[in-house]
């Protein structure tokens, strides 16, 4: 398998140096599984290329597997691990390259910090997804990715197309992050890994994904496939990359498209429960502007969007971070000035008087209040249903009498929540909220009802009076 990397910044030699990898020589490097090197096929000062090629040894790479290797004896001898990129050469690149990985460079200490003109080019690549799958996962990060199937046999077109691409990458991306990139998202990819995945490797993920990771739209399915769908490990990296427990409390299940084949159903994730649930009240209320207060990273402004109806909405968060976020997934540099009009986002803490939490006929809490720590709470009622006073007010919150449901689960749904409260409590605090403020509630369930433990979410439906 073949990977290379070239650059036309000048002088172009300085991948060299950056890749700790002498252009004038070939180098090995014994790996578990097989050998890798790496060489330039050109080096000039206008253009460089760096190329590491995988060698694999088929009977090495039995002998690593151990247990886990397939049933299906002939396959670990017979498959198409030698020719196709994977989690393979994404344990090479880091062996390889790990002090570029890092963006060290003693002989250029400013060299790593500079983002260079770069191209990609990964011949065979299992692309579980198709090659649009491809474009999603690398087109947020900044490169331009051209991703073509390859067919199953160029001599015989009918037979369709393969499971594998040819992909080219080009950006102007610091190499570091590059490498980085790649040793994340090519097992993603091919939605496999050769070795078995322990927890250690949510830290692998953690570090490789820093600085883009916790932002890219496509954050969950990365990391689920990454971990192999080992839900545990799959819910303990969400719950450090995620800022809002929405994105965190559908790693507790898994997605719907693990679903066990012949099952009835696919089971549909929580969190799409709550924004439709969100959602089938503000049209029952003919809501035509609406605030998310706490809005993380935008789902429910994505939705509210779609909908013609609501002529004015706003998003604000106490994070700037989950704003820049929230901006990213809605395409907000890029977005149509139609839309573009009907939409604020802006930073605010709900515990402040804020003059622009007022005039919208609806606001929503999704999963916030139990980020507020107890003795707040009082400060954030006068904020939204003394001051803001919008005719309606829509808050859900889990509910903690469902958690025995979730075996992974140990503690609260997310390591940021101050509370979760059982149907009795949440419906005290509304009862007495209403009492204080002029307002009326309704409680609805979100998610399976259970008639022992309740809905896993909790919602309260405030109108005024």
């Amino acid at each position: 398998m073949l990977l290379t990397i070239s650059t036309t910044a000048r002088p172009a030699t300085d991948l060299g140096y950056l890749l700790h990898k002498h252009p004038g020589r070939v180098q090995e490097f014994g790996q578990s599984f097989g050998t890798a090197h790496v060489f330039y096929p050109e080096a000039g000062e206008d253009r460089c290329t760096a190329a590491l090629m995988l060698e694999i040894d088929p009977i090495r790479l039995v002998r690593t597997r151990g247990k886990s290797s397939p049933d299906f004896s002939l396959g670990q001898y017979v498959n198409d691990r030698p020719y196709a990129a994977s989690s393979l050469l994404a344990v090479a690149l880091a062996d390889v390259f790990r002090t570029a990985r890092a963006g060290r460079c003693a002989a250029r200490p400013g060299l790593p910090a500079v983002p260079l003109p770069l191209s990609i080019t990964l011949p065979a690549l299992p692309c579980r997804g198709g090659p649009g799958l491809a474009r999603a996962l690398f087109e947020p990060l900044g490169w331009r990715a051209r991703a073509e199937a390859l067919p199953l046999d160029p001599a015989f077109p009918e037979w369709g197309e393969s499971r594998y691409v040819r992909l080219t990458l080009h950006g102007e991306v610091r190499l570091a992050d590059a490498l980085n990139h790649l040793y994340v998202l090519l097992p993603v990819l091919d939605d496999a890994k050769h070795y078995w995945i322990a927890h250690d490797e949510v830290d692998k993920l953690i570090r490789a994904g820093e600085g883009w990771l916790a932002e890219h739209p496509e954050r969950d399915l990365i990391t689920r496939r990454y971990l192999g769908r080992r839900w545990s490990l799959a819910r303990a990296a969400l719950a450090r990359l995620a800022e809002v427990g929405d994105d965190v409390e559908e790693a507790l299940e898994p997605p719907v498209e693990e679903e066990p084949e012949g099952a009835a159903e696919s089971r549909v994730p929580l969190n799409t429960l709550r924004r439709e649930a969100v959602l089938g009240v503000l049209d029952e209320i003919g809501a035509h502007s609406v605030i998310d207060l706490g809005c993380g990273s935008g789902r429910l402004l994505a939705d509210l969007l779609k909908r013609p109806a609501l002529t004015r909405i706003a998003g604000t968060d106490v994070s700037t971070r989950a704003l820049t976020m929230a901006a990213g997934r809605l395409g907000l540099d890029r977005m149509a000035e139609s839309r573009r009009s009907r939409l604020e986002l802006f930073q605010g803490a709900l515990t402040y008087t804020d003059d622009r939490y007022a005039g919208f006929d609806a606001a929503v809490l999704m999963e916030v209040i139990e980020h507020v720590d107890a003795s707040r709470l009082a400060a954030l009622e006068r904020v939204v249903f003394g001051a803001a006073r919008p005719g309606h007010v829509i808050v859900t919150t889990p509910n903690v009498e469902y958690n025995v449901r979730y075996e992974t689960l140990t503690g609260l749904r997310h390591p940021d929540h101050r509370f979760e409260w059982t149907r009795a409590e949440f419906a005290a605090w509304a009862d007495a909220v209403c009492d204080r403020y002029g307002y009326t509630v309704g409680h609805r369930p979100v998610g399976d009802d259970d008639p022992e433990l309740g809905p896993p979410t909790q919602m309260g439906v405030f109108t005024r009076v």
